[in-house]
């Protein structure tokens, strides 16, 4: 199926925004990242786009692609996990947030929402990680990377990731890898924001460079 773009092309690219974006699970929880930047073709649109989301206070959503997408995914998904939570009394799964939204990335296939997504969280299960495509095709990982840089990123988390990797390394390697795309992906950088959860909630930090 071919995805319809979001405007002309320009050069032989489309222009659909880049992105870096990183999710990891280390030995106490998850960590996701983005860089801030937001260009559509050779335009540099905003210096400080938010590609991080925060779901629940275990769960959260890390993105690449159209904006407006990723925020009507991230709002919809937020809103059901809430319902669910008063519904049956007690917080949604890290897996099923993940299938929702699949579930609603899948119905929107003849209008997809242009959107790459990472879901992570921690629930009774321990952490874990999800990644999504614009179909809402669902893969669990320990790791992953979307958007323009997952070339260059993604090298760099095959070669430093380790399982058992302590928050403040997995920080670093994180930080590593965006750097690395970031050097060479135009469409990637002036920053990064986090999203760190852990049994203890989440935290939302955020670097320039």
């Amino acid at each position: 199926m071919e995805i319809p773009q979001s405007q002309p092309h320009q050069g032989g690219y489309a222009w659909v925004p880049g992105a870096t974006t990183i999710g990891v699970v280390y030995k106490d929880g998850v960590i996701l990242a983005s860089e801030k930047r937001v260009a559509y073709g050779y335009l540099v649109i905003s210096k400080g786009g938010k590609k991080v989301f925060k779901i629940t206070d275990r769960i959260g959503a890390a993105c690449a692609g159209l904006v407006g997408d990723m925020q009507i995914l991230t709002r919809e998904i937020e809103a059901q996990a809430n319902l669910f939570s008063m519904d049956v009394g007690r917080p949604i799964s890290v897996r099923a947030a993940a299938k929702l939204m699949a579930n609603i990335l899948f119905n929107r296939r003849y209008a997809p929402l242009i959107t790459q997504t990472i879901v992570a969280g921690l629930d009774e299960e321990g952490a874990s990680l999800y990644v999504l495509d614009v179909l809402g095709s669902l893969i669990p990982d320990k790791y992953a990377v979307v958007g323009s840089g997952t070339e260059i990123a993604v090298g760099v988390l095959e070669e430093g990731y380790k399982e058992e990797m302590t928050l403040e390394e997995a920080k670093e390697l994180v930080t590593r890898a965006v750097k690395s795309a970031v050097s060479r992906d135009v469409m990637s950088g002036d920053g990064i924001d986090f999203l760190i959860i852990t049994k203890d909630g989440t935290t939302e930090e955020s670097t320039k460079f």
